[in-house]
């Protein structure tokens, strides 16, 4: 009885917990969404008449329903890697059918994925922009003369936030829950004070007011979807964060909290624009009661920062998996907790911070940057929904009958989305797509000329066999040193480099030799007992020892602890730990006209590897101990 108890706690924690990580980006979108359908800066202005409302709100429900609540809450959870959710975890598992079964439909279905997760970076830069502009901008109905100071109030926000994030944010992240808690209270209880001084709209729940308003007027009513789209702005969030809590707290969370949260307050600023039109402007603060409004400014301005956390965490933690799946060089990754695995990526903090202030002081309001913001959500959207129906029929065998069902409900609702924020590539729509096609072409260069060089790489190493068996038959003999060498090496067929050169320069090897190559795995965590395959190479007496380590995608290199880990396996010869030399090879890579890369392309992998941390940090290797040998290598 006390275990169900505590494991309903723990349920409900972990639930409380998810309101704040997973649900802080869709969870304040009522602040932005349907005000851009009937602001200003809507491509075609929407009317403020009744069928209009009522339509509008319809469509806002339904979408949530059906993007967020069945197609990821009901259907897409279920494509997890041992876990772990998110497009790159899709992309995972397509990796690992590309190598079983290598076809080019496949590989252009992971090249595909990485494009959708080069969109998720767009919506990164967009998601602290828009969501704090609008937070503050709440000032302007507290008070119109401080409308000079929202972007200079947004900016400093961001700037904070952004500085913190090298401290992490394990004490902080435990009051997330708790306020995103009180947000959803708050919003649904606005939205009941809404309704009740008009309950006719509730009429909007019921599809038939979504599906007049196109015969009405069905040019206005499909670009109204641009600014719909907008309602479900973090439902990719569902997906990739179900490794932290579980689908189970993850579902329950929504079906109990957010998504009738959400629900009513959006009735509710239809219930305001019904009786006041002009309330179209803001609804969301119009639906406020003026005595509290300031109090609800910075609620919102503490519920956006959660909602960028949470985006800029889901940034490190893609960046993080892009490297070990091969799509990025080694940045320096610093882990502020070991315990929940939090990260934090320097490099990709700063640049995210100085693109969202561009964004900030270029577009100045949250209206004028909501054109921009639904092509990244769309897109993104639309290609997990593809990545995940060809891995149900590949993995779990869906009928003909299943795919067309959900391939035509969802895909009908994405390719309208999709092709409704089409429209506005010219009023900022082109942003997401350029950071896209910008990063993808980063990506994916980065994973071609690694092929490239670490083909030609091997060939320069040599076979790994070939090179011990002629350090048996070498005259004079190698002079083997006293202590144990640790040499890395990214093949476990090949020498390593620095191996090579110091014995062809140096003439010694160490008593003890062992080689550590990484095996990236396309699972998020490999178990400890499968992490270690020790082998002898050639011979049992040579004192040399092949260690390969399997590490997932979510999982972070140790170099000395996996050494200690092998010693206690069973090494060759036993080694003194307290008598370790770590060998690197340091690579250096020089251009030339051979064909495998556009001239363009090589040199921009040249200036992508200048960005790539320092190995010694990235492996954890004591500086004091560690020896880096230099080698060029042709591209």
């Amino acid at each position: 009885m006390h275990e169900a108890r505590a494991k309903r706690l723990s349920q409900t924690a972990l639930a409380v917990g998810a309101l704040g990580v997973v649900f802080g980006d869709i969870g304040t979108s009522p602040l932005y969404a349907v005000q851009s359908v009937f602001g200003h800066d809507a491509i075609r202005r929407v009317g403020v008449d009744a069928a209009s409302v009522y339509g509008v709100i319809s469509l806002v429900f339904w979408a949530v329903v059906i993007v967020v609540t069945l197609k990821y809450v009901v259907f897409v959870m279920r494509a997890d890697n041992d876990g772990e959710g998110g497009i790159m975890a899709l992309i995972a598992l397509l990796l690992g059918r590309v190598r079983s079964r290598p076809t080019r439909s496949l590989t252009r279905l992971v090249a595909l994925g990485i494009l959708g997760a080069a969109l998720f970076f767009g919506d990164s830069m967009i998601t602290p922009a828009i969501s704090v502009l609008s937070a503050v901008e709440g000032l302007e109905i507290v008070q119109p003369s401080l409308n000079n100071l929202v972007v200079p109030i947004a900016a400093a926000i961001l700037i904070g936030l952004f500085a913190l994030q090298s401290r992490g944010t394990a004490t902080v992240g435990r009051l997330f829950g708790p306020v995103m808690l009180v947000w959803f209270t708050v919003i649904a209880a606005l939205g009941v004070h809404g309704i009740a001084d008009h309950p006719s709209i509730l009429r909007a729940l019921s599809p038939t007011y979504g599906a007049r308003f196109f015969l009405d007027d069905g040019l206005t009513a499909f670009l109204a979807l641009g600014g719909v789209v907008l309602a479900v702005t973090g439902a990719e969030a569902l997906y990739a964060d179900m490794g932290h809590f579980g689908a189970g707290p993850i579902r329950r969370a929504w079906l109990l909290v957010a998504f009738p949260a959400l629900t009513l307050n959006y009735l509710g600023q239809g219930a305001l624009i019904l009786q006041r039109p002009s309330g179209a402007a803001n609804p969301f603060y119009l639906l406020v009661p003026h005595s509290v409004r300031v109090p609800m400014v910075v609620l919102a301005c503490v519920a956006t920062v959660i909602a960028s956390q949470a985006v800029i965490s889901g940034a490190f933690s893609v960046t993080r998996q892009a490297i070990q799946l091969g799509y990025l060089p080694r940045l320096r990754v610093v882990y502020t907790s070991e315990r929940h695995g939090q990260i934090y990526v320097p490099f990709v903090n700063w640049t995210l911070l100085a693109a969202v202030l561009v964004l900030v002081f270029a577009f100045e309001r949250s209206q004028k940057l909501a054109s921009a913001y639904g092509i990244a959500v769309t897109g993104t959207i639309t290609i997990t929904l593809v990545l995940f129906l060809v891995l149900m029929r590949m993995r779990n065998g869906w009928r003909t009958w299943q795919m067309v069902l959900a391939g035509g409900l969802f895909g009908t609702v994405d390719v309208a989305f999709l092709g409704a924020n089409s429209v506005k590539i010219f009023k900022g729509g082109w942003l997401p797509i350029a950071t896209g096609i910008g990063i993808y072409t980063v990506l994916s260069t980065w994973h071609d000329g690694r092929k490239i060089v670490s083909r030609n790489r091997e060939r320069e190493e040599g076979a790994l066999t070939e090179f011990v068996e002629l350090l048996r038959i070498m005259q004079p003999p190698v002079r083997r040193v006293p202590g144990t060498a640790v040499f890395l090496n990214r093949s476990t067929r090949t020498t390593p480099l620095a191996m090579r050169e110091n014995v062809e320069h140096n003439h010694v090897l160490h008593e003890s030799v062992v080689i550590v190559s990484i095996e990236p795995q396309t699972v998020p965590y490999v178990p400890e007992s499968e992490r270690l395959t020790i082998d002898d190479v050639c011979h049992r007496d040579d004192g040399i020892s092949l260690v390969v380590a399997r590490y997932g995608f979510q999982e972070q290199p140790d170099i000395p602890a996996l050494v200690r880990q092998a010693a206690a396996t069973g090494l060759e010869t036993p080694i003194d730990l307290s008598d370790i030399t770590y060998f690197l090879s340091k690579i250096e890579i020089v251009l030339t006209d051979a064909p495998g890369m556009a001239p363009w392309r090589k040199r921009l992998f040249l200036a992508t590897a200048h960005i790539a941390a320092d190995a010694v940090e990235y492996f954890r290797l004591p500086r004091h101990r560690t020896v880096l040998l230099g080698s060029a290598i042709e591209i």
